[in-house]
């Protein structure tokens, strides 16, 4: 079967990985309705494409707190990427530096941060945080992410106590005995409760701040408010995000809350984006809304499910591929020339 979309990857991963993997991926909290808002949103948005400028050379590079990738899509981090791929996280990283692109390793990753950093020296990796009880535990994390190499740390914010996931409950979803949480061994034993702190405020920027000398991103913003407390403490980047639709059900899609974080910021720090993103005309429309870069997480999935490494670099690929297409035919030569201009949101 030929892979033309992303779509094909996704029928691909839910015919072939065992049903308890699909469904623990798959999943949204509750009605699942912000999981599936994220992805109808952008079909609210049209485009205003100008005609006769000359795309004959098209420059879709971007730059990442001053480093430079191929295009503004990166994978954004997501536990357990051995129930998609046995090499896991290892084929993710080669995947991403092979592609020229930023890869966010998950707190909760099958492999250990050195095995993924071994797996493609050089690659640009940032490192995903969760606050743990144990603070022992999560300045360890970050000290070693640093020192092997990662160049920026991502905190999720959204995740004091994890969202109802339905599937998950009733498939009693558990990691198989052959897997682990790799960067968390020995933790458990030292804390037997639930391992995230649901007691994590803005001030705790300032401790991580202490332990390091990372940028640090916060994933999770949805609001004009947390985008302004997140400039006000010191940070260099905001991932608009909901985690996919698997926490708070009912908020808003990422693509919508995109306008009122870029608008807060002001171009103060640098504004990402995940949620939703199934096609190269997405990447362009959340680029116009104020998103420097785009990160996505199923379709990572997906392509690894299908062909690990191979079918990862795939996925990115296409929406490289389709980037390219819709920035042309809407008459953007370079990434520069994206901006609000270029969309309108229809009246549904």
């Amino acid at each position: 079967m030929a892979m033309v979309c992303l779509s094909d990857f996704e029928a691909y991963a839910k015919k072939y990985l065992p049903k308890i993997a699909w469904d623990f991926f798959a999943a949204g909290a509750d009605d699942c309705s912000t999981r599936d808002e994220n992805i109808l949103a952008y079909k609210r948005i049209r485009f205003r494409p100008r005609m006769l400028r000359d795309v004959s050379m098209m420059d879709i590079r971007t730059k990442l707190l001053g480093t430079e990738i191929s295009f503004p899509v990166g994978i954004a981090p997501t536990g357990f990427h051995q129930l998609a791929w046995p090499d896991g996280e290892k084929s993710t990283a080669r995947a991403a530096k092979a592609m020229n692109t930023c890869y966010i390793a998950s707190t909760y990753s099958t492999c250990t941060l050195e095995e993924i950093s071994a797996a493609a020296p050089g690659g640009l990796r940032w490192f995903q945080l969760y606050i743990h009880r144990n603070r022992a535990v999560s300045q360890q994390l970050v000290q070693r992410a640093e020192a092997l190499g990662f160049q920026g740390l991502v905190l999720t914010a959204d995740l004091p106590y994890t969202g109802k996931r339905r599937d998950d409950v009733r498939n009693g979803f558990r990691l198989p005995p052959h897997m682990k949480l790799k960067n968390l061994e020995g933790a458990f034993e030292v804390c037997k409760m639930s391992l995230l702190d649901p007691s994590v405020t803005w001030n705790d920027i300032y401790w991580l701040r202490s332990l390091t000398h990372l940028p640090i991103i916060i994933k999770g913003i949805l609001t004009k408010e947390d985008a302004e407390l997140a400039v006000r403490h010191g940070v260099q980047g905001i991932i608009v995000s909901n985690h996919g639709g698997r926490q708070l059900d009912g908020g808003p899609a990422t693509i919508d809350a995109l306008v009122e974080v870029a608008e807060a910021v002001q171009g103060r720090v640098e504004v990402y984006l995940d949620g939703g993103i199934r096609k190269g005309s997405d990447v362009l429309k959340a680029l116009a809304l104020g998103a420097k870069c785009v990160f996505i997480g199923r379709p990572a999935l997906w392509g690894l499910a299908y062909k690990g490494e191979e079918g990862l670099q795939d996925v990115l690929r296409i929406l490289q591929d389709e980037f390219r297409l819709s920035m042309a035919l809407a008459g953007c030569a370079s990434v520069s020339e994206i901006g609000p201009h270029l969309v309108q949101f229809s009246k549904l």
